[in-house]
């Protein structure tokens, strides 16, 4: 089965949200809507391959990247951020139910500002303690937690465990 665009609209339940395999790219699950994510073009391929490799390079020693993973936020939504990682044990089912440490969200020329604040406050409800959000076209980062929206500087960063990563080494 294949959702359009225009069929964005039409409710289908969580059995068959997870049943679909999408042709492009993996859609989020919002409610009974199917909801397309935005493709990527180079910049935010880029961002999103040196951010997973960044924590993949930790060799899986209690830190453990994923991308386009999907993640079951509510009874009734389902997020895939572009990169998402954990900390302390990999989850071992194929869709995760368990909140990650980090939610890395890089945006797209399409993404709306609505959207994304939606997206993170789904984070921060399902227990995500920190969301990174990488703007490639400004050039700039943000750090949410539930203290609030900080703007990354030139690093991005996460506490309890510390990580800290460059933005000039993501951009």
């Amino acid at each position: 089965m294949e959702y359009t665009h225009a069929m964005a609209t039409t409710l289908v339940s969580v059995e068959e949200y997870l049943s679909t395999n999408f042709p492009e790219t993996d859609r989020e699950y919002i409610d009974g809507r199917i909801v397309r994510r935005n493709l990527g073009e180079r910049s935010h391929s880029y961002a999103q391959g040196e951010i997973y490799f960044f924590f993949r390079s930790m060799g899986r020693q209690s830190v453990f990247a994923y991308t386009e993973q999907r993640v079951q936020v509510s009874h009734t939504r389902f997020r895939v951020p572009d990169v998402c990682v954990y900390v302390g044990t990999d989850p071992a089912d194929q869709v995760f139910r368990t909140p990650p440490f980090l939610a890395v969200e890089i945006l797209s020329k399409d993404d709306r500002p609505a959207d994304l604040q939606e997206k993170i406050q789904d984070y921060l409800g399902f227990g995500v303690k920190y969301i990174w959000v990488v703007d490639p076209a400004a050039r700039r980062g943000y750090v949410y937690t539930s203290d609030g929206c900080h703007d990354a500087g030139s690093v991005l960063w996460t506490k309890d465990p510390d990580f800290t990563l460059l933005l000039a080494q993501v951009l």
